[in-house]
C-alpha cells in the first residue's frame, strides 16, 4: 500500500522492528487529548509489538477523514461520529464505527462551554440565557460539538436561529477569543485549558453537566482494513493497551503521580498543547478500557443531526456500529485490572 502522504504539520511513524516487516496503518486524529490511547500505543511501541507500522496525521476535524477512508487512504481515524460519518454511510461507503474514544461521565467532561473573560467580567454574560445573540465557535457543523450546543442551547432556552455558529479548526479558537472575533467557544481539552490559562475565556458549563454519557469520540475503521489482513483487531488490541495504560496515570480525576506525569509527558509531546503544566491541570478524557461504545448517546445524536437536516439518507447506529475487533481484543487482553 502506497504510505499515506501527511495533510498536517505533524506525522509521526513508528520505527520498525530489526529485521522484521511490519504492516504499514494509517491513523487519522485531530490532536486533542481524546487521543491519548492512540499516543501512548505509538510512544510505547504497543502497535510495533502487534507488528504494525502506524502512522499518526493530524486533521483539524474527523469529518474531514471520511473522503480518505472512501478511497483507502486512510486505515483508522479518530473523532467524533458525525452526520457526514451517517451521510456517508447512506452512501454506501464503508466504514465503520468500532470503539470508544471518549464519554462524558460525571465530572470527566470532555467540551466546555468558554466564554470571553471580558464579557463575563463585565456582565454581559451572566447565564447561559446570555448566550443569545453571541457568536459561539466550534469546530465543524454536523459533529459532536453540534450535538453537545444542541443540549446547551436547551437547557441555555435559546433557539438555535438566536445564536451565530461560527466554525474553525481547534487551534484556531483561542486566537478567535484572543481577537474577540468571537465571543465563546465549545472547546475541548488541552485547549479549553489553554485558553483559561492565558486569561483569555473563563469556562461557565461541562458538557457531562447537560449530555451525560455522550459518546463524544469514536474509533473509526474504513472498511478496506477491516476486511484487511492487515491486523485490524492487533490495531485495537495495541489502541486498548495505550487507553489502560493512560487510565492508570489518572487518580481522583486527574494526571496523578509517575504514570500520571508520564502520560502528561506523552500528551505533551503528541497533542497541540506542549505545556506540561497546563496539561496536568486538565480534566482527563474518560475513556473506557474494553473500548465499549454507549449506543443510546450515539442514538441521540443520530435523532438531532436528523431534526436538523443534517442527514441526506436512510441510515441506522446499528448500520455504522461493529463492535467485534474491541470485542475480541478485550477478550485477548483480558478484563481490565488497574495497576496498583
Amino acid at each position: 500500500m502506497k504510505r499515506f502522504l501527511p495533510l498536517a504539520a505533524l506525522a509521526l511513524a513508528s520505527l520498525p522492528a530489526a529485521g522484521q516487516p511490519l504492516a504499514p496503518v494509517t491513523v487519522g486524529i485531530t490532536g486533542t487529548t481524546t487521543d491519548a490511547g492512540f499516543y501512548v500505543a505509538h510512544k510505547k511501541g504497543y502497535f510495533r509489538e502487534e507488528g504494525l507500522d502506524v502512522t499518526l496525521t493530524i486533521f483539524d476535524s474527523a469529518a474531514r477523514m471520511i473522503t480518505l477512508f472512501a478511497s483507502g487512504s486512510l486505515d483508522v481515524g479518530g473523532g467524533g461520529p458525525s452526520a457526514g460519518l451517517y451521510n456517508a454511510i447512506a452512501r454506501g461507503v464503508d466504514v465503520r464505527i468500532t470503539a470508544d474514544k471518549n464519554r462524558t461521565i460525571p465530572g470527566r467532561g470532555a467540551q466546555f462551554v468558554m466564554i470571553r473573560k471580558d464579557l463575563a467580567d463585565s456582565g454581559r454574560y451572566k447565564t447561559l440565557a446570555d448566550l443569545k445573540g453571541m457568536k459561539i465557535v466550534s469546530p465543524a457543523l454536523g459533529g459532536a460539538s453540534t450535538t453537545t450546543l444542541d443540549k446547551v442551547f436547551e437547557k441555555a432556552g435559546v433557539a438555535l436561529a438566536d445564536v451565530e455558529r461560527v466554525f474553525m479548526p481547534l487551534p484556531q479558537q483561542i486566537a478567535a477569543l484572543a481577537n474577540k472575533a468571537v465571543d465563546g467557544a465549545l472547546m475541548a481539552e488541552p485547549m479549553a485549558s489553554e485558553a483559561a490559562r492565558l486569561g483569555i475565556a473563563v469556562r461557565v458549563l461541562a458538557d457531562d453537566e447537560v449530555y451525560p454519557d455522550h459518546q463524544v469520540a469514536v474509533v473509526l475503521y474504513a472498511g478496506q482494513f477491516a476486511k484487511s489482513d492487515r491486523g485490524a483487531t492487533r490495531f485495537m488490541r495495541a489502541y486498548l493497551r495505550g487507553v489502560r495504560a493512560y487510565s492508570e496515570g489518572i487518580a481522583g480525576g486527574r494526571f496523578a503521580g509517575p504514570r500520571g506525569d508520564d502520560i502528561v509527558s506523552i500528551i505533551a509531546e503528541y497533542s497541540h498543547l506542549k505545556d506540561a503544566q497546563t496539561i496536568r491541570g486538565i480534566i482527563p478524557a474518560a475513556m473506557d478500557p474494553d473500548g465499549e461504545l454507549h449506543l443510546p448517546s450515539l442514538r441521540e445524536d443520530l435523532a438531532i443531526f436528523r431534526r436538523q437536516g443534517l442527514i441526506e439518507g436512510s441510515v441506522t447506529v446499528e448500520q455504522a456500529v461493529d463492535a467485534s475487533f474491541a470485542r475480541a481484543a478485550a477478550q485477548s487482553l483480558g478484563p481490565y485490572k488497574p495497576a496498583p
